[in-house]
């Protein structure tokens, strides 16, 4: 019988078609991103910011994506270290820490400007921001909130979980 901590070590492999799956939505958002930013160019300039973050947001996301597929990403089995294995994970860490801090500036973006003026034709002197491209980034930055809150329900239940089956050995015991 394999127990939880040999499955939290070895976990099981996904399937082909699950991996797939996974990979075609982790490439769909970022290349939406990028085709939204780009027809919407300039069509905010309440927040000129807002389809540059969307371009950003999307080319960076998408080579994170693209590098996960690369054999150079993953460790040799036979415990060797890969030197481009080395460069890849560098890469990884810089990428993910830039899209961090570039989330954190898209927030101020698009949050400061909450509910904008959508009508480009009207003779309001306020400034507008097209409609698509506000909702867009609105909602899939609210996405990447609700998938982190996801995330910490699900581990910290995981590890309430963990902690009530295998239980805490007492030191009095050993």
């Amino acid at each position: 019988m394999i127990t939880f901590t040999e499955t939290l070590k070895n976990p099981p492999q996904p399937t082909g078609y699950k991996l797939g799956c996974s990979k075609i939505f982790a490439v769909a958002l970022p290349i939406a991103q990028i085709a939204l930013g780009v027809v919407y160019l300039h069509e905010c300039p309440k927040q000129d910011y807002i389809p540059i973050y969307l371009i950003v947001l999307g080319v960076f996301g998408l080579m994170l994506s693209l590098l996960a597929c690369l054999p150079c990403a993953q460790e040799p089995e036979d415990g060797t270290t890969n030197p481009l294995s080395q460069v890849c994970k560098a890469w990884n860490s810089l990428t993910s820490l830039f899209l961090s801090c570039w989330f954190i500036a898209g927030n101020v973006w698009i949050y400061s400007i909450y509910q904008p003026n959508y009508n480009k034709t009207t003779t309001d002197v306020d400034p507008y921001c097209n409609k698509t491209l506000y909702l867009f980034a609105f909602w899939t930055t609210t996405l990447g909130y609700i998938l982190l809150g996801l995330i910490l329900v699900i581990g910290c239940c995981a590890m309430c979980c963990f902690f009530l089956c295998c239980g805490l050995s007492d030191p009095a015991d050993a």
